[in-house]
């Protein structure tokens, strides 16, 4: 069964880097977002197993979702993939439930490394 992952990025761009960046051969639906708002209504409308969110958005910001989640249950792994890699930023999303920060520019490897940390991929 492909686990159902949500690319959430207000960049097209981003969005498809990402993707590029998750392994090869690994089982997967993907579906997109492209801001805060349209992630929480993927989330809310089916099974996400995996969201990449990015932080800096209009409208919503990937924290604010990450509260979202939370307040709702959060049964979904979230990893942030954020050009803001200032300490404080890393260690609030991983209060407010994310399991993993990736800079960006995406690393495939370190992609691969935390999916496998977590058991997501092998």
């Amino acid at each position: 069964m492909p686990v159902s992952v949500l690319v959430v990025d207000d960049s097209p761009m981003a969005r498809k880097m990402l993707i590029k960046s998750l392994p090869e051969g690994w089982d997967i639906d993907i579906r997109q977002a492209g801001s805060g708002a349209e992630a929480l209504e993927a989330y809310r409308a089916g099974k996400v197993d995996v969201m990449f969110l990015d932080l800096t958005m209009p409208v919503m910001d990937g924290y604010e979702v990450l509260d979202s989640l939370r307040r709702e249950g959060l049964n979904c792994l979230v990893i942030v993939v954020s050009a803001d890699i200032q300490p404080k930023a890393q260690e609030r999303v991983l209060e407010l439930g994310a399991i993993a920060f990736i800079k960006k520019p995406v690393d495939a490897q370190r992609v691969a490394a935390v999916l496998k940390e977590y058991g997501i991929v092998l």
